[in-house]
């Protein structure tokens, strides 16, 4: 089965939603660590982000949690282009688990692939176009423009991110997967270079 390339980012519970939605969507999948969605300013921050840039599609799990977070996570982000793609109800426990869930329902993880095509599919998401073959931004350009690993790259870092609405905190790892979701080589060279010139005329006003 080829995986749906689409447009929105696609925001799941957990790491494990991530792992399965991988082989089904060609796209950003953002998991929100449960619950820590309600606490977690960075988490909330970055939905927001790219929600603004994107849009999100809301999937999550078919049990009461589920509905909780799809529904906090609809209200952070209202305003914005926001799909929800729904699992049935289905009886069942994942295979890496020791018991079921407490309402004896399958999560994103365990629904069959083609439950969750056909759920996304209903949502209506927008269908990306095939991309191109371009430059990707790599761990290497972060510390040749001067963001991780070198001389003051923390300060430079902190406010580059604030520059294009990133939360602090986010992962390396992270990062990479947004910056490429998000932007060209050329265009992360952009963004790093205004900050820089930003950066140089503050200290010029200092002397």
């Amino acid at each position: 089965m080829s995986r749906l390339r689409i447009r929105e980012v696609v925001v799941v519970e957990g790491k494990y939603d991530a792992v399965k939605l991988a082989d089904i969507v060609d796209g950003l999948i953002l998991p929100v660590g449960g619950f820590s969605v309600f606490t977690s300013e960075e988490t909330k921050q970055l939905l927001r982000r790219l929600g603004r840039e994107r849009g999100l599609l809301i999937l999550t799990d078919s049990d009461a949690a589920g509905f909780r977070i799809r529904a906090y996570i609809n209200k952070l982000a209202q305003g914005l282009d926001v799909k929800n793609a729904y699992i049935p109800a289905l009886a069942g426990k994942e295979p890496r688990k020791a018991r079921p869930s407490g309402e004896g329902l399958l999560g994103v993880e365990g629904v069959p692939a083609d439950v969750i095509v056909r759920a996304i599919r209903a949502a209506g998401v927008c269908e990306a176009p095939v991309r191109s073959e371009k430059r990707p931004i790599t761990y290497a350009d972060l510390y040749e423009q001067g963001l991780s690993g070198t001389q003051n790259s923390a300060e430079v870092r902190r406010m580059w991110l604030a520059s294009i609405g990133l939360p602090p905190r986010i992962s390396k790892k992270g990062l990479l997967e947004v910056l490429n979701s998000l932007y060209t080589y050329e265009e992360f060279q952009g963004t790093v270079a205004r900050i820089k010139a930003r950066k140089a005329r503050h200290n010029d006003q200092q002397l």
